[in-house]
């Protein structure tokens, strides 16, 4: 699974969920962090809202996860992104 954390140099609550999604041994996704200033279109969708977590989806789009406490703990990231991370089924008709 592919995540993609929007983030800004500086950023305490950026700095904080990427360690916590380092402590994430059981869950295997890739991680890519992009630095919102580097880009305006990122910089103007994302300035008041980092740190921001996405997935890409089964149809290859960005899909926003819900924000999470800064006060959470790595365990309750972990549990809360496996939903997320979870294999979609796919359901065929007979």
């Amino acid at each position: 699974m592919q995540l993609i954390l929007y983030s800004k140099p500086g950023c305490h609550l950026c700095e904080g969920l990427q360690e916590k999604l380092a402590q994430m041994p059981n869950l295997k996704f890739n991680l890519e962090i992009r630095d919102i200033t580097t880009r305006e279109d990122w910089f103007q969708a994302y300035q008041y809202e980092i740190p921001v977590l996405c997935r890409i989806n089964s149809q290859h789009q960005e899909e926003m996860i819900p924000r999470f406490s800064p006060r959470a703990s790595a365990q309750q990231l972990e549990k809360t992104l496996q939903k997320y991370l979870s294999p979609v089924s796919i359901q065929v008709d007979s």
